[in-house]
């Protein structure tokens, strides 16, 4: 019985280590990610609103709503920002979301500010700091390997 009980405290121990260790760590890539000890990173995440200009001609919005994907085009291609996408209907007025590279709030509000949709007011941002895996960024290697039209 005594042995038992010495196997199954060093089995539970030997889990115990190999659970507190990946052995998968790279530890190259996490310094490339800016990644903690646990894999994460600080980012800002700015939630879009509708804002208070509303029910402009058809023609106006589309030329502001053009600007605006241009606008994420360019904030992408600076290495800025690394997701931007809209939200389905919903009761509370989100319309889509941001998530930049930069922590400093007033630099990301800044750069918010250049988009037609927002400077115009058809768009509200409300701007977080946000912790998330550090490997989010990566997954643009993949994602513009996948998509065959802009929207």
């Amino acid at each position: 019985m005594k042995k038992i009980l010495i196997a199954l405290t060093l089995f539970v121990a030997g889990t115990n280590l190999l659970l507190a260790q990946n052995i998968n760590y790279d530890p190259e890539l996490a310094k490339k990610l800016n990644a903690d000890e646990y894999g994460m990173r600080l980012y800002t995440f700015v939630l879009l609103k509708s804002g208070d200009k509303q029910n402009l001609p058809k023609s106006e919005t589309d030329s502001i709503f053009r600007g605006h994907m241009n606008n994420i085009v360019r904030l992408e291609n600076e290495g800025k920002l690394f997701v931007a996408g809209p939200f389905g209907a919903n009761p509370y007025g989100y319309r889509g979301l941001f998530i930049f590279y930069e922590t400093d709030i007033k630099k990301v509000e800044e750069m918010v500010n250049t988009d037609p949709a927002v400077s115009s007011g058809i768009l509200k941002p409300e701007i977080f700091n946000w912790y998330g895996s550090a490997a989010l960024p990566i997954y643009l290697d993949y994602h513009n390997k996948i998509w065959n039209k802009m929207p």
